[in-house]
Formats: structure tokens, C-alpha cells, sequence
């Protein structure tokens, strides 16, 4: 999914905001450890919820990104792009264990989640998102694009159903937004391939679905906004990169991604 990398619903304050959102918004102002720690302490007191080691597995991968820079180099560059960039990554090692670790606890939390109620949503979203961090892992940082495509149509397919069942789950809706826009940028020849394959390359139905997530997600609102900023940006719509990229700034202000990249709007 280009996804790639993992907040909130306008939580103007740490004070009241569940240990989750905590930690994703000390991800989201690139405090990862503090993020970690939270999460630990989390999945102590609450085993049974996958989302506890689904947010730690987003925690390494974001550090990751941030590490390698990997934000302004796929999403920020000229080429039109995601996964044309050929240069060669060193990924932390010990990065890559803990985040393969966190995915092992993911499946085994949420298969015994789905055994006890198959329509638990917790379970399904975090089912979902660790099919999309793992996606992110395999195109952004090892780039693996082709066996990252298919679980970025995993990952659809997988929203798709936890929409259907939990249709206001709107942190589902950015893995079909992600596949349909990032896809969408291919040239016309690949996009054929791609749908022939199962892919679904439909740009304006991507940004849809992106504004839905940026309009009314939780964990998944900020990077939807990002996401937007990233289209308007390629588009030439300074007006609309420079209102996501300044709402991101205010809301994280520890983050320098979110200034850098206001900074270079003109």
C-alpha cells in the first residue's frame, strides 16, 4: 500500500485520548519510543486486543520510514512514481526483527479474537492492518513490488469485507484509497496489467476514499491527510497541499516532515 506507515479523530489533547490514540500520536510527532512504551504497557493489560501489537508493528515501520527517509523520497520527488525508485536500502536489522515479531503476536491475538466472534472489529482492522504495514515493508524498504502488490489487493479485499460489516470503520477505507490512487499513477499499459490481475486502478476513487479516512477516520485520519497532501502536491494544488500539510504541522508539531514540506509550497 504505499501504505506504508500508520491516530486520532481531532484529539486537540493527550488528556482523555485512550492509551492507543496516545500512542499514535507520539508516533505521529515521531516520538517512537515513547510510542513503544505505551504500547507495551498496553498489550499487558489488554492481551486479547490485536490492536495493541498491530500499533507496535506501525511503530517500527513509521521509525523506519522517518530512519530512511522514506516519505520525501517516494512520496515528495517529482516522479510520478511510487514504486519506480530503484535505489538500494539498508534496513536496521534489528528494526526488521521486532517488526516481523510484532506481526507473529497480530496473528496469533487476532486469529483466537476472530475464533471467539468472526465479526470482531478490533480483529479485523488489525488483520488489516498488519497485511498493509507488511505491504509497506516489502515495496518502501525491500522493494519487493511485485509480492507487495499482492498484498496491497489483499489488503483491499480485506477492507472491503470489514466495511461491509462495520461500514463506519473508517480507517478501512484508506487500504482501498491507497491501492486505487497509488496504482492510478502507472502508466496506462501497467494499469491494464494491473486490473487484468485483480488491481484496482481508479484515481478519483482512491482520493475519495482517502477523504473519507481523512474526514472521519481514528488511528489512520492524519496519514489520510498526509496521503491527500502527497495528491495535491503532484497536482499542483498548492492551496490544498498547504491546508493538510498546515493542519499536520499545528497537530504535530514535533514532526519536521509536515514543516519541511510546507515550507516548499510556493
Amino acid at each position: 500500500m504505499g501504505w506504508a506507515v500508520l491516530t486520532l479523530l481531532l484529539v486537540a489533547s493527550v488528556a482523555g485520548a485512550t492509551p492507543l490514540e496516545q500512542a499514535y500520536r507520539s508516533m505521529y510527532n515521531l516520538d517512537f519510543a515513547a510510542a513503544h512504551q505505551i504500547l507495551r504497557q498496553y498489550e499487558s493489560a489488554q492481551s486479547a486486543d490485536p490492536m495493541g501489537p498491530v500499533s507496535d508493528a506501525a511503530a517500527y515501520l513509521f521509525a523506519e520510514f522517518d530512519r530512511l527517509n522514506i516519505l520525501q523520497s517516494e512520496f515528495f520527488a517529482e516522479d510520478q512514481n511510487f514504486f519506480q525508485r530503484q535505489r538500494s536500502l539498508l534496513p536496521d536489522p534489528a528494526a526488521k526483527r521486532d517488526f516481523e515479531a510484532a506481526l507473529t503476536r497480530v496473528d496469533q491475538v487476532a486469529s483466537e479474537a476472530l475464533r471467539r466472534n468472526p465479526d470482531d472489529e478490533n480483529a479485523l482492522l488489525a488483520t488489516l492492518l498488519r497485511t498493509g504495514l507488511h505491504a509497506d515493508y516489502l515495496a518502501f524498504i525491500e522493494k519487493r513490488n511485485m509480492a507487495a502488490l499482492s498484498e496491497v489487493k489483499q489488503s483491499r479485499a480485506l477492507a472491503e469485507s470489514l466495511i461491509a460489516k462495520h461500514p463506519k470503520c473508517y480507517d478501512a477505507y484508506l487500504a482501498i484509497g491507497v491501492e486505487n490512487y497509488m496504482l492510478s499513477l502507472k502508466p496506462l499499459p501497467v494499469r491494464w496489467i494491473l486490473r487484468l490481475g485483480g488491481a484496482q486502478t481508479d484515481r478519483q476513487a482512491g482520493i475519495e476514499r482517502l477523504r473519507i479516512t481523512a474526514g472521519k477516520g481514528h488511528y489512520l485520519l492524519p496519514y489520510a491527510r498526509l496521503l491527500l497532501a502527497v495528491a495535491a502536491v503532484r497536482d499542483k494544488d498548492v492551496a490544498t497541499a498547504r491546508r493538510s500539510l498546515t493542519w499536520l504541522a499545528t497537530e504535530f508539531p514535533k514532526n519536521r516532515l509536515y514543516r519541511e514540506e510546507l515550507a516548499k509550497l510556493k
